[in-house]
């Protein structure tokens, strides 16, 4: 599904406060800070900052239909995922000015982004049936609450959290190309032809950068396990 750009953040919400209270020490970013594709997303960004409709439109093209694979793969209907994605891109236009190529690709901030608010959705949605359970007067198979299945569950997810963030920041370590393949085709759902098609780009030399990237991504996990 692509996004509807009518649904992007309107001219007329009220003004964000400012992000840059907690880095006053340091002097704010500029574009000439930067090269090449970081320097192209953050000036994306600083005009979704500015709320301009030109900025938002892109970023709605460029990381829409990822978002909202990623929201359809982990809510149960499709008017829960197109409400999240809609949330995830108001958060992304409230939090545009925090953007730092330095720290991330913007693929994978976006990425980091659209997976912490659907597991917070999720968590939210957990907690709420849990809640009308104890009001039926249930506590579970254990009956005191603890080591019940949601409970587990909620640790799996956590403990799932904590490998997805180490992975990421592996996948941040790929080149550009690299990167955004192993991004479209492992958390977007995307086929190598599907991603060829968007990038415009040789099949073939898709399939080698995913070979690539899975070899380089191997080597580093590898590297990371004690001997």
């Amino acid at each position: 599904m692509n996004v509807k750009k009518s649904e992007q953040p309107e001219n007329n919400q009220p003004s964000k406060p400012s992000q840059r209270g907690a880095g006053q020490d340091s002097p704010p970013m500029r574009a000439s800070d930067f090269t090449g594709q970081g320097r192209i997303d953050f000036e994306l960004m600083q005009r979704v900052a500015a709320n301009q409709e030109a900025g938002v439109g892109e970023l709605y093209d460029r990381f829409g239909s990822l978002v909202y694979r990623m929201a359809i793969q982990s809510l149960p209907t499709r008017d829960e995922a197109e409400d999240a994605v809609q949330e995830i891109f108001v958060r992304l236009w409230k939090t545009a000015d925090r953007y730092d190529p330095r720290k991330a690709a913007l693929v994978t901030w976006v990425m980091l982004l659209t997976r912490r608010h659907l597991v917070d959705k999720l968590r939210r949605k957990r907690a709420r049936i849990k809640t009308s359970l104890f009001d039926d007067g249930s506590t579970g198979a254990t009956g005191n609450g603890r080591n019940t299945p949601a409970t587990k569950d909620i640790s799996a997810r956590m403990e799932k959290d904590e490998n997805f963030r180490a992975l990421m920041i592996r996948v941040d370590t790929l080149p550009e190309l690299q990167r955004t393949v192993v991004m479209r085709a492992y958390l977007g759902g995307q086929t190598l032809r599907q991603i060829s098609e968007e990038l415009q780009t040789p099949l073939g030399t898709i399939k080698s950068a995913l070979s690539r990237a899975l070899v380089r991504l191997r080597e580093r996990t590898e590297e990371e396990v004690p001997s």
